[in-house]
């Protein structure tokens, strides 16, 4: 069966790069980004990975912990990831999972036959400190990321989570936010102390409050 939103994030046992763990432990009271990679020492794999290890200040900021998993077994993963540095010049600084009996890519329904009976798919997974499934994104295998993206996500999942906000199309950080119809007109005021906008009655807009 899919995850979906809201799901507890499957919890697991398993060897990586910087040692064996138990994922709910690892993950302790951070966000995570768990996210899938077809196989090692593949061009666009190389990229995405050399691409995290790069934006990890970034994902601190957060607090946000990221993982990689492929069906690949430790071996690989560690031959590989001197390639990654010497193709993007980073070093990589975060576990990748060894996933070669498709345990983990079974939890999370990573492999899709209809794209690959062995390969998983490009998933990323945005998990809560309360290790429940906030986000799930679905790339096929021809596609990278765009960590830019998932980074600009995390900040709107952080936001709305601390607040009774929503994020617009297109929102960075900054921008106005949409105040959620459950909060009712006569709480405006003490809710959101920068102002209200009414754009339509259903629609109504705020600084964004953290800023």
């Amino acid at each position: 069966m899919s995850l979906r939103l809201g799901d507890i994030a499957p919890d697991f046992e398993a060897d990586t790069t910087q040692g064996h763990i138990h994922f709910h432990e690892w993950l302790g009271n951070s966000w995570g980004m768990l996210f899938s990679h077809p196989a090692d020492f593949t061009p666009v794999c190389t990229t995405e990975l050399g691409r995290t290890a790069l934006l990890k200040d970034e994902f601190g900021k957060r607090n946000v912990k990221v993982i990689a998993v492929s069906v690949d077994d430790l071996e690989s993963h560690n031959r590989w990831t001197p390639d990654i540095k010497d193709v993007t010049g980073s070093e990589v600084n975060f576990p990748i999972i060894a996933d070669p009996n498709r345990n983990v890519a079974t939890l999370y329904d990573m492999i899709h036959p209809n794209a690959s009976e062995k390969a998983t798919v490009r998933s990323v997974f945005v998990i809560g400190p309360d290790k429940k499934i906030k986000l799930t994104l679905t790339y096929p295998a021809s596609t990278g990321r765009n960590f830019n993206e998932l980074i600009r996500v995390i900040d709107s999942l952080q936001l709305t989570a601390d607040y009774q906000v929503a994020t617009p199309a297109d929102w960075q950080q900054g921008d106005d936010v949409i105040v959620t119809p459950a909060v009712p007109n006569d709480q405006l005021e003490a809710k959101f102390p920068k102002g209200v906008t009414f754009v339509k009655p259903y629609l109504r807009t705020t600084p964004q409050p953290n800023k």
